[in-house]
């Protein structure tokens, strides 16, 4: 007999937590947490057999919304979860698809919050990572175009992106944007997560929570003015439905005008985000999603490259012909209904479209005894849409004194991607006036055609075992994917199957003084297009992780430390065929070993701090003549960030804040055949903030803010697979904010 597992967690403590770090005395906006309804109707079934505290607590949590309403609740809603204090999240979905704490999850996982993304006044997905262990986001340089970054070594930009628990995916040019204003939290989970999530790099991926409709009615507004020319404005809104107790809505918008240091390089964005829950009854919810974003910015970033890959001073980009305007649509829900004490019922979908036209010059040749730059006109037209579909199934049960949380999943994905590129001609430019946007440039035809299709079937299950201090966590997942892809306008299509088992074992022992150590190993895949000089299909490259670590969250305060040693090996990767260099061959191996240390503190009231620090190695196992036994381009061994933020909470300075952050990275070499070196390179930002409620009453729920990012402006490079880029320049923006 299946017995439920009771509730136990105690809302007005989360309440409390979560105030801590709030300047301003105005609420805080709540959102309640996945699987929230389900501890408080199991409390309030079995109060007999439960603790009068988790009793109380759910009846505070319920009063949460004004009557008649039924209790609210978030439905297969992902990210942070449990008590979030400033810094401090101790609880994400993002490792297990069901609302663990980060101490029994056995993998490395991080949380970035609300509060550090608002303090740090985050532009990009590339920017909320920045501060996270594992993480490389400097290997391109500054690259507004697109979110790129390396988790643990590899590459997560095309399969390891999610938002709300399904991945975004992308195709060439045609990759979502993240718009961080629209996000609540940002989850990264290192290592495989292919037990779960499919197809993906063994690196991790990064699970980003979308802002979804409060209990509360509130409100806020945001103008922004910066260097470069930059204005924005923002809005975010929601409650309750006036006149329902059913309907809950959020709207959220951006409008932005912006340059860049980059000659030529615009940063525009529109952004509206309306999301609706309803909310029928204390068991069922359904949340509605939805996004429309138009964005701006240069085609190509980059200067000429000498031979042997060195940056000059020449800009490829030329203002006449260059930019990159893409269009995204969103649309999508979560629905979750809770069949009994035992059962919960989940299904989440999506649709996702990308629209991507980009037109840039490119510098081919420089002859220097005329002072004249050969240069070619490119234009890219993309287009790439996604369907996902993720139906689970929960059941919270006690055998014995063995507590369960079993979870049974099958998800569907479908992605189309169409890519037209054209090339031809441009003027020559004049190195010695340098007369970009002087002459007009043609938009060549198109003349390379590229079109895929992806599908892919997943079945997975969960157990998650808790006996004592003992948690098991054993994930297994069966998945079917086909890519066809046809070249040419007359083509003939190919379809490459693919088929891997996958999954997780993990074993954490959690002591009552908050000590978690855990063991771990995973497993991942994802499919290869193409063939090799036999005409087969390439294998899927596979990973496997090993991985041990120790979590430490202090009780009864807001600290999380955290320390984790592994060991990946990606196979299969491919490298060039030294039968046949014309082919290549899915024959190569990449090891990353390395260690990772994390804190995030909110040591006192009005204190913030988190801190990482990461070695890394990865090496070239099996490669080409020239690389085998290499260390990977672009990831530095040794790097280390840290951002602390203070608010006065008395006194002359009440309400003053400020914040300091520092990144560390290391040496890496440029290439791969290690024949030069990136140097190292430190990077300051900085914040002030005020809460003008504390200057005049009649101010409350005004703030302003000043946050600058490469604060003392260091010009640096960094070289990736022999190519070099330039670092991103000092950025200052100011905030007026004002909530309600």
């Amino acid at each position: 007999m299946l017995v439920p597992v009771g509730a136990g967690v105690a809302g007005a403590q989360a309440q409390t937590s979560a105030s801590q770090n709030n300047v301003s005395v105005l609420p805080a906006v709540t959102v309640d947490q996945p699987g929230a309804a389900k501890k408080r109707n199991a409390a309030t079934s079995s109060q007999n057999t439960r603790s009068s505290r988790a009793v109380a607590a759910s009846r505070r949590r319920a009063a949460a919304v004004p009557a008649p309403s039924p209790a609210p609740r978030s439905q297969g809603a992902t990210g942070a979860t449990g008590v979030t204090t400033g810094y401090v999240a101790t609880g994400s979905t993002a490792g297990t698809k069901t609302n663990t704490a980060l101490i029994e999850t056995p993998q490395s996982l991080s949380v970035v919050t609300q509060k550090e993304l608002r303090d740090r006044n985050v532009q990009t997905l590339k920017d909320a990572v920045s501060y996270t262990p594992g993480v490389t986001t400097t290997a391109f340089g500054y690259d507004p175009r697109f979110d790129s970054f390396y988790i643990r070594g590899f590459d997560a930009t095309y399969t390891g992106i999610y938002r709300d628990g399904l991945r975004q995916g992308g195709g060439n040019f045609a990759i979502p944007k993240i718009e961080p204003y629209g996000l609540d939290s940002v989850s990264i989970l290192r290592g495989p997560a292919s037990g779960l999530y499919g197809l993906g790099s063994p690196g991790g991926i990064v699970d980003v929570t979308t802002k979804r409709p409060p209990l509360t009615p509130f409100g806020e507004v945001q103008l922004q003015g910066g260097t470069y020319d930059r204005y924005q404005g923002s809005f975010d809104v929601g409650g309750p439905v006036p006149g329902s107790d059913q309907l809950y809505y959020r709207l959220t918008g951006l409008l932005r005008e912006a340059k860049t240091w980059y000659p030529g390089n615009d940063d525009d964005r529109t952004y509206i985000a309306p999301a609706l829950t309803w909310r029928p009854d204390a068991d069922t919810s359904l949340t509605i999603l939805s996004e429309y974003q138009k964005s701006r910015t240069a085609a190509s970033i980059g200067n000429f490259r000498t031979p042997d890959g060195q940056l000059t001073n020449i800009y490829s980009n030329d203002p006449a012909f260059s930019a990159m305007d893409q269009k995204q649509y969103r649309i999508g829900y979560a629905f979750e209904h809770n069949v009994d004490d035992v059962w919960t019922v989940r299904q989440n979908f999506r649709f996702y479209q990308v629209d991507v036209d980009a037109r840039y010059t490119q510098v081919d040749s420089i002859d220097s005894s005329s002072n004249l730059a050969s240069r070619s006109a490119w234009r890219i037209l993309d287009s790439f849409n996604t369907v996902t579909l993720d139906n689970q199934a929960e059941a919270k049960f006690m055998l014995g004194a063995i507590k369960n949380t079993a979870l049974f999943g099958v998800d569907y994905g479908h992605s189309t991607y169409n890519d037209k590129i054209g090339y031809g001609p441009a003027p020559d430019l004049n190195l010695l006036t340098m007369n970009y946007g002087a002459q007009a440039i043609a938009t060549p035809a198109f003349s390379i055609y590229n079109k895929q299709s992806t599908d892919e079937v997943g079945v997975y299950a969960q157990e998650q075992a808790k006996l004592g201090g003992f948690v098991l966590t054993l994930n297994g997942r069966q998945s079917w994917v086909s890519q066809t892809t046809t070249a040419g306008l007359d083509g003939v299509p190919s379809t490459q199957k693919a088929t891997a088992f996958t999954g997780r074992a993990g074993l954490a022992y959690v002591f009552d003084s908050g000590i978690a150590p855990y063991i771990s190993y995973a497993t991942s895949f994802a499919p290869q297009v193409g063939v090799d000089a036999s005409g087969s299909p390439f294998k899927p490259t596979t990973g496997e992780q090993k991985e041990i670590g120790i979590k430490y969250q202090m009780p009864q305060l807001p600290v999380l430390l955290t320390a984790a040693v592994f060991d990946i090996t990606q196979d299969n990767v491919l490298r060039t065929d030294p039968g046949n260099m014309a082919f290549q061959a899915a024959t190569g191996q990449v090891e990353s070993k390395g260690v990772e240390l994390e804190a995030k503190l909110a040591l006192k009231q009005g204190f913030d701090l988190t801190a990482a620090y990461t070695h890394l190695n990865v090496v070239i196992t099996q490669g080409n003549p020239d690389t085998t036994g290499n260390e990977l381009s672009g990831i530095p061994r040794n790097s280390f960030a840290a951002f602390g933020k203070y608010t006065f909470q008395s006194g002359a300075p009440e309400g003053l804040g400020l914040g300091l952050g520092v990144r560390y990275i290391g040496t890496n070499f440029g290439n791969d055949q290690n024949t030069f070196q990136n140097a190292a390179t430190t990077l300051f930002d900085a914040v002030i903030d005020y809460d003008l409620g504390k200057l005049d009453r009649r101010l409350l729920g005004a703030s302003a803010r000043l946050n600058a990012t490469n604060l003392f402006d260091t010009h640096f490079q960094t070289c990736q697979s022999g190519y070099c880029y330039a670092g991103e320049r000092r950025q200052v923006i100011g905030t007026l904010s004002y909530r309600w």
